[in-house]
């Protein structure tokens, strides 16, 4: 790999709290460049996450892939941000994102405005890390003479977890750089580039914007069982429905059909083996490296790999790193 291109590895999530010490140290001394903590609702916490994968490890960078803007009010954000960041300097990266809607609503947390949400966030929370006192009425969140007594002494790096095109064109504008979720395609990538830079002329940014992109990985050395091993959690993902990732691959009313027929459990059984090709990373070790070399090509800076299943995460790390990493 190239010095500016990443490798990530995402935990959390399903990977069960008790596995990521253990994980976050193989995936370091297998040669990783980067760690992400998910946190889907309601399975691991990406903040405690985060400090468990900082504890295990010495110098892998970690990210926080995404924490919902709603969920925590940014002043509480920013004081979990400040206080990891002044113990493990310059290895954190906090990434911001709204969460899947459907588990936002059923904590009836779901804003009324789902763009002020995130800039409020954002911007509350990038001016309160550099120790200014922060008196402001946003759209969803405000601020009343809000100051922390332990702000950053090295800035973090902020970055959105975003999908649609207004929330692409906001990143570009406010953060320093946007993580794309799971099931991107190369298409995908290539549109969402558009619309950050967009947003990037309208916030007049010319600093770096970095890229980086979740995907379901699997790696096997029978490429046919690495793809049905991914089979499961895209169905689970996809079953939220049709948005912006699936309505630029062109695949939304064939999606919606079959959730409309049985949910997750009928996508499961009826989606074309192209989306695993094409939404996935998985395969042979070959044709993993294959695939992440071509969102390299497309503008990805990271590709951070969600493993499946979970309960092989050290044997797809090390096979990762015997026989993927040397072709990258």
């Amino acid at each position: 790999m190239s010095d500016d291109r990443g490798l990530g590895l995402v935990l959390g999530s399903t990977v069960a709290p008790e596995q990521l010490p253990g994980a976050a140290a193989t995936a370091e001394e297998c040669g990783f460049d980067e760690l992400w903590l998910a946190e889907d609702f309601f399975f691991t916490g990406g903040i405690s996450g985060a400090v468990l994968a900082l504890e295990a490890t010495n110098q892998i960078k970690v990210g926080l892939g995404v924490v919902s803007a709603v969920v925590r009010h940014p002043a509480l954000l920013a004081m979990e941000i400040s206080t990891i960041s002044r113990v493990h300097p310059g290895r954190l990266t906090a990434g911001i994102g709204l969460g899947v809607p459907g588990w936002v609503r059923q904590m009836s947390l779901y804003p009324s405005t789902t763009l002020g949400a995130l800039r409020d966030s954002v911007t509350g929370l990038r001016s309160l890390l550099r120790g200014d006192e922060l008196t402001h009425k946003g759209s969803v969140h405000s601020f009343d003479r809000v100051q922390l007594a332990y702000p950053e002494a090295s800035p973090t790096p902020v970055h959105m977890g975003v999908i649609g095109p207004k929330m692409l064109q906001l990143s570009g504008e406010i953060a320093d750089g946007s993580i794309f979720s799971v099931a991107a395609s190369l298409e995908y990538v290539r549109w969402a580039r558009d619309r950050i830079e967009e947003g990037r002329q309208r916030g007049h940014r010319t600093d770096a914007h970095r890229i980086t992109m979740f995907a379901l990985y699997s790696v096997d050395t029978d490429g046919a069982a690495a793809r049905e091993a991914v089979r499961g959690p895209l169905a689970f993902y996809k079953s939220n429905g049709p948005n912006s990732l699936t309505d630029v691959h062109g695949i939304s009313d064939q999606l919606q059909e079959i959730i409309d027929r049985g949910g997750a459990e009928a996508l499961e059984r009826e989606m074309p083996g192209r989306w695993i090709e094409e939404l996935t990373v998985a395969g042979s070790p070959a044709e993993c490296a294959a695939k992440i070399n071509q969102f390299y090509e497309a503008g990805v800076d990271t590709v951070a790999l969600f493993p499946t299943p979970t309960d092989r995460v050290s044997e797809l790390v090390e096979l990762t790193s015997a026989e993927v990493i040397p072709l990258l």
